[in-house]
């Protein structure tokens, strides 16, 4: 069943059950727009218990604020008991929430007034009480209320504003813009995890280089990572680099970022040249030029150190620093032997090295000859010979002799230098290799 399938049924038991039941907030927002929603919410007068009752199946995922999840197969929608939410003390949840019978008083706790619609699925009338509709003809992105107090509320809602701003093109109304820059320095209240999730989809909607934007003007930029604020006004040589400073040349390579990119595409592209504000040394005479020395070295520190900051699973962690770590080899690969290329071709997910390679000279010099070069490479040699089976393992070694140790590691990359760069093809091959270059330690026998 598909969402709006499963939401309509919903709405329509809860109204045979006495019960108001309408699609309210992003849904109704995206079907104004022409846009076929995500996912599908529902508000209603029934209580949590009540819900539950008539959805026996549902999940009870936020009941203390009204939210339960009605699944069918693998669909799901969220239905919301109308609610007025009272203090929050940690700038995130409610103290207490107090159920209501009114759509008007639910939709005032909301965040903006693009995604304070209700709209009724029988008819698909809509409700609105907070000008949501004039906004979204204007292209405004306008806090509900008083902006002050819905920040206050949750302060990731600036993070959100900026998004939402980014991801349709529109304007943030003059006073909801204020209140985001007067209270910008309270965003880090807001967990690492919400902060890393919304800034990911900033970069992955289709809109990263105006999301970014607005996040430098709003303040939030210095706030949640102040390594790329730092981009700014740091110059480039202008041989390599025309566009101009790290900044610029980070947001030209944001806006090649398509809707739905790789997420970790998407970080290593941000973070590619974070290495480049603490490296930067201008030009000491008429032949130099401004250098970077070690901003590989240090970019990968440091992109390191923010993946943890935001929490990134290790393996998001090991895909961005490498990312970071390998941008510049790419100028290289015309002169690496056959062995270092199919290496580096094996690295994991090669496929968004080389698109950070791409973006990374498009939003520079131009020049793909690097690219084109591995694009031609790899069509022409087959995965098995890049990725060839191993010739001899550290049994075969022990077999032969050798002690177990450091010169395993050794010995077994030449065999697969060998291999790699067409000098020896069978397991035969190999020993005899081995046999003729390396001796076993003094006393082992074979």
């Amino acid at each position: 069943m598909k969402a709006r399938e499963l939401a309509e049924s919903i709405c329509a038991r809860l109204r045979e059950a006495g019960y108001q039941a309408l699609f309210n907030g992003g849904c109704v927002r995206d079907l104004i727009l022409g846009r076929e929603p995500a996912d599908y919410d529902v508000s209603t007068d029934a209580t949590p218990e009540r819900i539950q009752q008539l959805f026996p199946e549902s999940l009870a995922v936020g009941a203390q604020f009204g939210v339960i999840v009605v699944v069918e197969n693998s669909t799901q929608v969220e239905v919301a008991t109308f609610r007025s939410d009272i203090g929050f003390a940690d700038g995130r949840h409610p103290e207490r929430v107090e159920f209501s019978s009114s759509p008007e008083q639910d939709v005032r706790r909301r965040d903006f007034t693009v995604n304070g619609l209700l709209m009724d699925p029988c008819d698909n009338r809509i409700l609105d009480y907070v000008g949501g509709q004039g906004d979204i003809k204007a292209r405004i992105i306008r806090a509900i209320g008083e902006p002050e107090l819905r920040f206050e509320e949750d302060k990731l809602r600036m993070a959100r504003g900026v998004r939402f701003a980014s991801r349709f093109g529109y304007t943030i109304e003059p006073r909801t813009f204020a209140a985001i820059q007067e209270l910008a320095p309270k965003i880090l209240q807001v967990s690492q995890e919400r902060l890393r999730d919304e800034l990911t989809k900033m970069l992955t909607e289709g809109a990263a280089r105006r999301a970014y934007e607005l996040l430098n003007e709003t303040g939030l930029l210095r706030e949640l990572l102040p390594e790329v604020a730092r981009m700014k006004g740091v110059p480039q040589p202008p041989q390599f680099h025309p566009e101009g400073d790290v900044w610029t040349h980070t947001l030209l390579m944001l806006e090649k970022l398509p809707a739905g990119a790789a997420r970790m595409l998407a970080w290593g592209a941000l973070l590619h040249d974070v290495g480049k504000p603490p490296t930067f040394r201008p030009a000491s005479g008429s032949n130099d030029r401004i250098r970077f020395d070690e901003h590989v070295e240090v970019g990968v520190r440091m992109a390191e150190e923010i993946c943890r900051r935001f929490r990134f699973s290790n393996d998001d962690t090991e895909q961005i620093v490498a990312l970071v770590a390998n941008h510049m080899r790419f100028k290289d690969v015309p002169q690496m032997r056959d062995s270092t290329l199919k290496r580096f071709a094996r690295l994991t997910r090669f496929e968004e090295h080389l698109e950070l390679h791409r973006l990374d000279c498009l939003s520079s010099h131009g020049s793909l000859s690097s690219y084109d070069f591995v694009q031609a490479f790899l069509a022409k040699t087959p995965p098995q010979v890049v990725r060839p089976p191993r010739l001899l393992t550290g049994e075969d070694l022990k077999h032969m002799g050798f002690e177990p140790g450091p010169r395993f590691k050794e010995i077994l990359a030449f065999v697969e230098d060998a291999q790699l760069e067409g000098r020896i093809a069978t397991a035969e091959d190999a020993r005899l290799l081995v046999q003729h270059e390396f001796r076993p330690a003094r006393g082992a026998s074979n």
